[in-house]
């Protein structure tokens, strides 16, 4: 009996043993730390990717480039990050989630910086790419570590509120390029948004909180073969995987050369007053919010083809050449399309049953090829058609988009959680 006693006294008596972290979760300061690092996180990710696109004509005139040749300075950057994604995933299990974070928006902060002082453009194209690579040490890292480190209950709200710093900081770049390439130069203007990431990854490093939950793993080189073949192979996934790539390829095409035409006759509008149409970005923190609620009502099979119809309606109305038309079409084609994106991104996390961070990594991965691809072919039709042949191009791929969303409307689902 005594012996007994003193077992189950060690079996009982767990107050030695190390227990785990606590997660971080809501009015807590950890989380406001880790909120305002993330918010940062986005903001500075999205404003580097992005401060060129506005920029495009000016590139075009000082480098003596047609339309397509100019894209390249955001393609190639969204390329690479494509590319890199999912080598940073899988670095990101080894190294940790925080160091590389803090890394990518460093890296990607000076390469802004020194594209200020590209000698030619070949220089900046390099230099654009570069960023792309360490980029890619961002989006689906952030993910990992809010799912890792955030209680469940809480979750929702830090992800919304990255979000919202990646919605904010697109549009904060493309208006600041915007606003200070029309009054000094553009050189100035990606300079400005350089050091500004600069300080964003500072402040990010400083709040966000070390990992907790986050285990080493040398496995994941390893494993990845095995989560290719099974996302690759599932009945739904790779359809969803390709409706990234075509609804990104739109949405970046449609504000790659825009500003083309808002810029042209017969709208004659300054860099400032094109610069602003970015704002129409904030119509996505709504959109996104709405139709996540939607489609938890109605399942996101009823509604993904619904709101991407949404977008193709926004698409036919910027043919007017009523300027009020255009704009209204192209918030609805924002307004749509974050909405697509919202309810497509979710249902890939409730789709993808195992290897869940590989599959939003392959879901990012196929979303920033399509504005590489997508966003650069649109420039050939631009020079050869104007902005009917741009719509042309947009429109076959959000018809394409539509058959696949409507093909999703037959898919079994995998269990209770996807519907």
């Amino acid at each position: 009996m005594p012996a007994m006693s003193t077992a189950a006294a060690i079996v009982t008596d767990t107050s030695a043993l190390p227990q785990a972290a606590p997660r971080i979760r809501a009015g807590t300061a950890d989380f406001k730390r880790s909120n305002r690092a993330m918010f940062f996180g986005g903001f500075s990710c999205f404003a580097l990717l992005y401060c060129v696109q506005p920029l495009m004509p000016l590139l075009s005139h000082e480098f003596a480039l047609s339309a397509a040749q100019s894209s390249l300075a955001l393609s190639i950057s969204t390329g690479a990050l494509a590319l890199s994604l999912v080598v940073s995933s899988a670095l990101s299990e080894r190294f940790g989630r925080k160091p590389l974070m803090v890394a990518a928006m460093a890296i990607a902060a000076v390469m802004t910086v020194l594209c200020a002082f590209a000698h030619n453009y070949h220089q900046l194209l390099a230099m654009r790419a570069l960023l792309g690579v360490a980029l890619g040490g961002m989006p689906a890292i952030a993910m990992a570590y809010l799912g890792e480190e955030i209680e469940p209950t809480s979750l929702g709200l830090s992800m919304g509120l990255y979000i919202s710093g990646s919605a904010f900081g697109g549009m904060a770049g493309r208006v600041i390029t915007s606003v200070l390439s029309d009054h000094f130069s553009w050189r100035l203007a990606v300079g400005m948004v350089g050091v500004a990431g600069v300080l964003a990854a500072w402040e990010f490093w400083r709040s966000l909180p070390p990992s907790r939950h986050f285990t080493p793993s040398g496995g994941g080189w390893r494993a990845m073969p095995a989560g290719f073949k099974l996302h690759l192979t599932d009945a739904g996934l790779p359809w969803l995987f390709a409706l990234a790539f075509l609804l990104m390829g739109a949405f970046v095409s449609l504000y790659n050369y825009i500003a083309y035409r808002l810029l042209g006759a017969p709208f004659g509008l300054n860099q400032s007053l094109v610069g602003t149409v970015s704002f129409l970005y904030l119509l996505g923190i709504y959109s996104s919010v709405w139709a996540g609620k939607l489609a938890d009502r109605f399942g996101r099979r009823h509604v993904l083809w619904a709101v991407m119809g949404m977008m193709l309606a926004g698409l036919l109305l910027t043919l007017s050449n009523w300027l009020p038309l255009i704009i209204a079409g192209v918030a609805l084609f924002t307004y749509g399309f974050f909405a697509t994106h919202s309810v497509a991104s979710s249902w890939v996390g409730r789709r993808a049953l195992t290897s869940k961070a590989l599959a939003s990594a392959l879901y990012l991965f196929f979303y920033y090829l399509g504005s590489s691809v997508i966003g650069s072919a649109t420039g050939i039709m631009w020079e050869r058609s104007g902005w009917p042949g741009v719509v042309m191009v947009l429109g076959a791929s959000l018809g394409l988009g539509l058959l696949i969303a409507l093909r999703l409307r037959t898919l079994a689902p995998l269990g209770a959680a996807e519907k």
